[in-house]
């Protein structure tokens, strides 16, 4: 792409790296004083320094910004970064733009896991588990589905995840029909549209080390995106192995994806929108789209989430939020690419 503010000679510029570190902190800084009870952005720094210096500070504003809303915005960073580099590594990998982190039937999976375990009385470190557990088996289960194949194209994995999804999907129905309806029903509902509210420090190191490793995967191969997005001729000439290279990012997206579902429940259109955004700011070099899609998906949950506990008396789902936001945003898209799409 041509030379902007955010890119000087094919390298980002000082101003474009200061952006991407400052946007989520000042972000996470600023949603952290936000909620039912607003703490001072003073308060919340002289909390933080309280931590580190083992003072006792102000109990109160320590229980509401490191107890209760700290691990939120942790989390939030994570999913939030990790959907976005999945969503932005299966439009690359499969050559569409409407592909979304779920493409390969991952999140029916780990929903699925999710569902038995609440309807067996779980705990929430549980259910995490049980859930983390049935997203990877459904990765397993695609690839098996798709064959062996070498000579198969990247359709035969979206037809399997298509036939996985829809499995599970009929699978995690049958078992919300035998929920107990006054009980399990409505906590398993509840659980299905997504939200941080059970956000705790044991949850994110049960599931942030996965999608942490596979963001760091994703990232330090990020320039081969580029040559798996040509054509397949193109591609073999660059002298990479496809398959191999393929099966990595596919590994590293879906175990990001089922960490993530298996931490707050599901999350839509962030996979989806925040890639395309990222590449009107930058193009569709993944060696700039990947890190600004880390950036703008962690701000980005971060503030759908602080929207889900203070714009109503009562916390809102993730996912009302992000389909109400998201989808004015795809139209947008839409229609200002309209032409590219005829």
């Amino acid at each position: 792409m041509n030379d902007n503010f955010l890119i000087k000679r094919g390298h980002f510029t000082p101003l474009a790296i200061l952006l991407m570190i400052l946007l989520p902190l000042v972000t996470a800084l600023i949603c952290i004083c936000l909620g039912r009870m607003n703490v001072p952005i003073g308060d919340v720094i002289a909390v933080f320094r309280d931590v580190l210096t083992g003072n006792e500070g102000h109990a109160q504003n320590y229980s509401i910004v490191i107890n209760l809303r700290l691990p939120r915005i942790l989390m939030a960073i994570i999913v939030g970064a990790g959907l976005t580099c999945a969503g932005n590594t299966f439009q690359s990998l499969f050559s569409n733009p409407l592909a979304t982190p779920d493409i390969l039937g991952v999140t029916s999976g780990t929903c699925v896991g999710a569902i038995l375990a609440i309807i067996l009385s779980c705990g929430i470190l549980e259910t995490q588990l049980i859930a983390l557990a049935f997203g990877l088996a459904s990765v397993f289960f695609t690839l098996k589905i798709a064959g062996k194949n070498e000579n198969r194209s990247m359709v035969y994995l979206v037809l399997a995840g298509v036939i996985a999804s829809s499995l599970f999907n009929a699978i995690g129905s049958l078992l919300k029909y035998t929920a107990d309806p006054q009980d399990k029903l409505p906590e398993i509902t509840y659980w299905l549209m997504g939200s941080f509210t059970s956000a705790t420090y044991k949850k994110l190191l049960i599931g942030s080390p996965l999608i942490l490793i596979g963001i760091v995967v994703i990232y330090l191969l990020r320039w081969r995106l580029n040559i798996l997005s040509l054509s397949e001729d193109e591609a073999k000439a660059s002298g990479i192995n496809l398959k191999r290279t393929q099966m990595i990012f596919i590994l590293a997206s879906t175990v990001i994806t089922a960490s993530a579902v298996s931490m707050c429940g599901q999350v839509g259109w962030i996979g989806l929108l925040v890639p395309h955004c990222a590449r009107m700011l930058v193009g569709s070099n993944n060696r700039y789209v990947v890190p600004i899609s880390l950036s703008l998906g962690a701000s980005f949950m971060i503030l759908i989430d602080t929207l889900s506990r203070t714009i109503s008396v009562i916390e809102l789902p993730l996912s009302i939020l992000t389909a109400i936001i998201g989808a004015p945003v795809f139209i947008s898209l839409l229609n200002k690419n309209r032409s590219n799409l005829q």
